[in-house]
């Protein structure tokens, strides 16, 4: 029975955001959940202003911030993103790549949506158990494919479900103790809405209508996963996220848009390896012992534009999450420029030297008609 010879850099695979980590004798993800490529922020318009968007997204990367936001969206839109992840590796064959497309459809009173989410992990050497030599070689990677549909329940509010398939390819290779290997699949959903005031009173703050929105996203509910088998099975990185969106200045040639994210895995994992299944890790997930609300990551950010239409952007944000888990802060920028119907975003990560995150660039284009 061959085993998996991890080249130094495969450390890198440890600071996912999930904390994923590939035990020598089992190739699974056994940080939190399984396939925590599922969490990564993945256009970079959002990206530039702290990884926020569940409460302001407005284009087609709304099928992974809020696919209720699809709702309040006419016409049509394709847009592709590619990162090299965790650029401090310098490991060429480690990126991501998102593909998503949006779509109305007046006669069936919605707009539907598909994604497509790519995570190559590289390429890898296979030795025999008794000695160093190679006897093959595999290539790891991950991807999910998502379908959704989005309407309006009302003027103010939209709803919106994705159905997603998900593909985890960690190894081909099996153990000489365990049965199975590192690839497997399964299917999730997400559930989300949109709440966009067409007029709303506030006291001292006058009519917030038009300004202010409000958006919630339970995303990768689903059954857990298995490599091995179902005893040692890992959960989705099923996750909730509550965005707000306020837009304090806006002119003929001017807007200011400020987006604030609340985020936590709603994942439930005991010091024995085991994990409690959905609806019960719902719950459980918020047990102080599991974290509680110290789990929870803020992020948010600032968006400026400028142009009639919509012309060049600028975008700041930051991102925090608690030193006790995780203790990923950093810094976001971002920029963006629209001609036509095509766009060109980017988005760069500053973070402490030594962060594997720093440096992170990513690369959005996009048609949209």
């Amino acid at each position: 029975m061959g085993t998996i010879n991890r080249r130094t850099q495969i450390a890198a695979l440890l600071l996912l955001p999930a904390a994923v980590c590939l035990l020598p004798d089992r190739a699974a993800a056994q940080g939190e959940s399984a396939v925590p490529f599922l969490l990564i922020a993945p256009n970079s318009r959002s990206a530039g202003i702290g990884e926020a968007g569940t409460g302001t997204v407005d284009d087609a990367s709304a099928v992974f911030w809020n696919p209720g936001a699809l709702a309040f969206m006419d016409g049509q839109e394709v847009s592709i993103t590619h990162a090299n992840w965790l650029p401090q590796f310098n490991m060429s064959d480690l990126f991501y790549d998102y593909l998503n497309f949006r779509m109305r459809i007046d006669d069936i009173g919605g707009t539907v949506s598909a994604s497509v989410t790519y995570l190559n992990l590289g390429e890898f050497t296979v030795t025999n158990s008794s000695g160093p030599t190679p006897i093959d070689k595999f290539k790891s990677f991950e991807y999910a494919v998502t379908a959704g549909y989005a309407t309006k329940a009302t003027d103010e509010l939209g709803l919106g479900i994705n159905l997603r398939f998900i593909h985890s390819a960690l190894s081909p290779i099996g153990t000489e103790q365990e049965q199975g290997n590192g690839i497997s699949s399964t299917v999730s959903f997400d559930l989300a809405m949109m709440y966009r005031p067409i007029t709303m009173d506030v006291p001292l703050l006058g009519d917030l209508g038009k300004k202010f929105s409000l958006g919630l996203n339970l995303s990768n509910l689903g059954p857990k996963i298995t490599y091995i088998d179902a005893a040692q099975a890992d959960p989705l990185p099923t996750n909730i996220r509550l965005g707000l969106g306020y837009k304090p200045f806006e002119d003929d040639f001017n807007s200011v848009t400020l987006s604030l994210d609340f985020s936590r895995l709603l994942v439930r994992r005991y010091d024995d390896g085991t994990s409690d299944a959905l609806p019960k890790s719902l719950v459980t997930a918020w047990d102080r012992a599991a974290g509680g609300l110290k789990k929870v990551i803020v992020s948010g950010g600032l968006e400026y534009w400028y142009g009639s239409p919509r012309l060049l952007a600028f975008r700041i944000g930051y991102f925090n999450e608690s030193q006790d888990y995780g203790n990923r802060k950093f810094l976001t920028f971002g920029a963006g420029i629209r001609y036509d119907i095509y766009g060109f975003d980017f988005s760069y990560i500053s973070a402490p030297e030594g962060t594997p995150l720093s440096d992170t660039i990513r690369f959005t284009l996009l048609i949209a008609w």
